[in-house]
């Protein structure tokens, strides 16, 4: 039985682009001969390196760790043999440490990879445990580690646990082809995350656009107790945590708060999948699905990926490019982070990697503001960004704080609906830079 949420005020709604992999099954991608594998993926402190150069290292290995609370271990997606351990260009849009490593091509299994046993005798700090050794973090592209955001603070109590299968970006289709195909993995993960939390009501929530995986998801909830799938709206950005909120439960979170001061924890439908792997497994981060497509992918796929994997391989393995491309970009357009290159590495936050043509990433060239309020109108935040952007480019973030500019999710509609084709949200990106710089400058 399906409960039917309402929407938020806003948002906008992009061609969905979906078509070219909605119907593909994921396939197992062609195992690399060598992975890069970034030591921060995440939110949070960067992990120190655990192995050095020449050793033997075997799959599901921790080759990664930090003693900071805020961060995600770090595990190897091969067995081989440690090549390299420097500085390299990541999907996350900068430079990081990694550690590189040969395949031997036998994908040894490390001891310490065993199945976590049945999630109902779990006990909540065994499901906490499992999740921060595993590395799990946001797989949706944030990569907030998951054990962090399972750990409120004892005086914000929680009582709804939200499940994020919206997935409103265009072109991407990974968190549906899950739903659809690793329904088992969602429950058993939703189980043990309602456990770490100690709550009793779970939504799993879907847009109207996937009835599939809403069937699917309603067939394997059928004697599950506690869980049950929110039917929403399909409309751009359905998918961030606090529009989700806000359509699901009414809760509205405040200005420069978080979910759990609604009483509420979302987390990505991939994020579950892959928690409910690991405790019928034992096996920690090492693969993830990735939607590869876009108008110069030859032919596009859905693909279960070793972590570390580069683009260009992944790519290789989609037939190539059928064109010159104009964009590469780690996940989808609205959101996504464009690459110079594809000599970089498939991470846990990848979700998509999207190639466009040059005639489809060809972007009009800004013209002058007519104060139409278009982006006003449609913002899912209620802010105001024509001024926002105008203080940003004037280099007035100080007044930019003053019209919450923190508050901006970096959803891009207002760029997108702009008829005068202004690059309001990177503006918008600068203002919150500064502000966050200047916050730790003074020590506000």
């Amino acid at each position: 039985m399906s409960t039917k949420g309402f929407t938020f005020k806003g948002g906008i709604h992009p061609p969905h682009y979906k078509k070219q992999t909605e119907h593909l099954e994921i396939e197992n991608a062609k195992e690399p001969n060598v992975v890069v594998i970034p030591l921060q993926q995440h939110i949070g402190a960067p992990c120190d390196a655990l192995v050095t150069v020449g050793q033997t290292v075997k799959v599901g290995q921790k080759i990664g760790e930090s003693k900071a609370f805020v961060s995600a271990n770090v595990h190897s997606s091969v067995s081989g043999i440690v090549k390299s351990i420097e500085m390299r260009n990541s999907s996350g849009g900068m430079k990081v440490n990694c550690v590189v490593i040969e395949s031997d091509e036998k994908f040894t299994v490390d001891e310490s990879v065993k199945p976590k046993g049945d999630i109902d005798k779990l006990t909540k700090d065994e499901v906490l445990l499992i999740i921060k050794e595993a590395g799990l973090t946001g797989m949706g592209g944030a990569g907030f580690p998951t054990h962090v955001k399972l750990s409120p603070p004892k005086d914000k109590e929680i009582d709804v646990v939200i499940i994020n299968g919206a997935e409103c970006e265009p072109f991407l289709t990974a968190d549906h082809r899950i739903m659809l195909e690793k329904a088992e993995d969602v429950v058993i993960g939703a189980k043990a995350v309602k456990k770490a939390v100690n709550v009793e009501k779970c939504f799993i929530a879907i847009e109207k656009n996937k009835p599939d995986a809403i069937e699917v998801m309603e067939k394997a909830l059928e004697n599950v107790e506690g869980i049950e799938v929110a039917e929403l709206e399909t409309k751009y950005p359905q998918g961030d945590e606090k529009r989700l909120i806000n359509a699901v439960t009414g809760r509205v979170v405040p200005s420069g708060g978080l979910p759990m001061d609604v009483g509420v924890v979302v987390n990505n439908v991939g994020t579950i999948a892959t928690l409910g792997n690991i405790i019928k497994t034992g096996m920690p981060v090492v693969q993830r699905v990735v939607t590869v497509t876009g108008s110069a992918i030859k032919n596009p796929k859905n693909l279960y990926i070793r972590i570390g994997t580069l683009f260009s391989d992944v790519i290789e393995q989609c037939g190539g490019f059928s064109e010159e491309p104009g964009k590469i970009i780690n996940g989808g357009p609205m959101m996504g982070i464009a690459q110079f290159t594809t000599d970089v590495p498939v991470i846990k936050g990848t979700s998509g990697i999207l190639v466009l043509n040059k005639k489809d990433a060809t972007i009009e060239e800004p013209q002058n503001c007519i104060r139409c309020g278009k982006c006003v109108e449609i913002c899912p935040v209620n802010l105001q960004p024509l001024i926002i952007s105008k203080l940003s480019l004037l280099n007035k973030f100080d007044e930019a704080e003053g019209y919450h500019a923190l508050d901006c999710i970096e959803c891009g509609s207002c760029s997108f609906v702009c008829p005068s084709k202004r690059r309001l949200i990177e503006s918008i990106r600068v203002a919150k830079r500064e502000i966050v710089s200047n916050r730790r400058k003074t020590g506000k």
